[in-house]
């Protein structure tokens, strides 16, 4: 089974990442890594994370760890800023990937990307190439994605909340589970087994005024 990296960029005590009423980036980052994890694994998928409570972790050490782990994606999360750390009104979500632009990465952003903005409704800043060292320097496909900035007021708020947290991070990681190849799973419910058809239609049809789905099935 494939084993994914899960990197939440900085760390808590990382100076400057932070928005302007003191959020930590690391705080989302951390959940939002945290909700994808929790959500792969339940799938069976192994999960690997770089990043560390008590320290900020050099970059060079968590690529090293995916390369040696031989992980099949790197995905890192951070939240954004822009300017001098003041309040502005620059928001929405963007994609990296290295400037080499491989199609894997490509593919994989494309997939992460586009969920995200769906799911979030939040404006589309696009696919983007850049020599960040964790894309530069791991060997399997690798995006950096920014879900959002902590200088917008509207954004912060979001990104704060552990709602906001947890949809990014089961976002990321269905968007994951689907590149790989691995099928969602189906829980079926069953309320009744009837040897009447008759009675099977008024359980069915209640169950639809409920507002529930409903199909009758022969067995």
């Amino acid at each position: 089974m494939a084993t994914i990296v899960l990197d939440a960029g900085h760390s808590y005590n990382t100076p400057g990442k932070r928005s302007p009423d003191g959020m930590r980036e690391f705080a989302f980052n951390r959940a939002v890594c945290q909700a994808a994890r929790k959500k792969l694994e339940s799938q069976g998928i192994r999960t690997i994370l770089t990043h560390r409570d008590d320290r900020d972790v050099p970059l060079k050490e968590r690529t090293d760890l995916a390369n040696r782990e031989k992980a099949a994606l790197f995905i890192s999360i951070h939240a954004n800023a822009y300017g001098s750390g003041n309040w502005n009104d620059v928001h929405g979500i963007e994609t990296y990937i290295h400037s080499k632009n491989d199609s894997q990465s490509r593919s994989l952003a494309e997939a992460v990307h586009y969920s995200l903005i769906k799911e979030t409704r939040r404006k589309d800043r696009g696919i983007k190439t850049a020599n960040f060292h964790v894309l530069r320097e791991t060997v399997m496909p690798a995006v950096l994605i920014e879900c959002g900035f902590m200088t917008n007021r509207e954004e912060k708020k979001l990104l704060a909340s552990e709602d906001y947290r947890t949809l990014c991070g089961h976002t990321i990681a269905a968007a994951i589970l689907t590149f790989i190849g691995v099928k969602k799973t189906l829980y079926l419910v069953q309320t009744g087994a009837f040897s009447s058809i008759e009675n099977a239609k008024k359980q069915a049809q209640a169950l639809k005024n409920a507002g529930f789905d409903a199909m009758i099935m022969e067995k």
